[in-house]
């Protein structure tokens, strides 16, 4: 699995328990975005995290002439720095194509955190191995920019604990049972 190719919800559904998703589905609403719809506008507080079980998504800088800093699709976290840090999104999100999502009310999910200490050190443990894998992503790309001599097996390299990437394999059924398990 590549960086580029690496779905970052699996990062918090490989801590979590099957209890824990359950919660999630229970909680979670599906909503639908049609193409070209915005789910999340640059400087605008959101009230949930996003799970993306279908389509594609882009995420958009206005302030720089609309330029595309990135693709997201099924099993990318959408909103997950502005839950952490509770700041308004930097950047513009935007559905490509017809997008199904599970949105997680920040609200709920804030009231589980601080009464559920096991979620909550499950939550934050995935969140942060999703954040840290954005980083060290970030970073080789940085890095490719400054050295093309760089080739791309170099940049893609994997630099994942092993028992993480055990974890990512599980992850990904139970991201698959979430997509059936979630109503409309």
């Amino acid at each position: 699995m590549t960086d580029s190719s690496r779905k970052k919800a699996l990062f918090i559904l490989s801590q979590l328990n099957n209890d824990d998703i359950n919660w999630i589905v229970q909680k979670g609403k599906k909503e639908i975005i049609e193409p070209n719809r915005i789910l999340i506008h640059e400087g605008r507080q959101i009230d949930a995290l996003y799970i993306v079980l279908k389509g594609n998504l882009s995420v958009l800088l206005e302030a720089k002439a609309t330029k595309e800093l990135a693709k997201i699709g099924s099993g990318e976290l959408v909103g997950e720095v502005s839950f952490i840090d509770t700041r308004p999104p930097l950047a513009t999100v935007k559905a490509i194509e017809k997008t199904e999502l599970l949105a997680i009310p920040r609200r709920q999910l804030i009231i589980k955190l601080q009464h559920d200490m096991g979620f909550a050190s499950r939550f934050y443990c995935g969140i942060s191995l999703c954040l840290a894998d954005r980083m060290r992503g970030t970073i080789r790309h940085i890095e490719y920019g400054r050295n093309l001599e760089l080739e791309n097996s170099e940049l893609e390299s994997e630099d994942i604990n092993p028992s993480v990437m055990e974890n990512l394999g599980l992850a990904q059924a139970k991201f698959n049972w979430l997509m059936e398990n979630v109503s409309s």
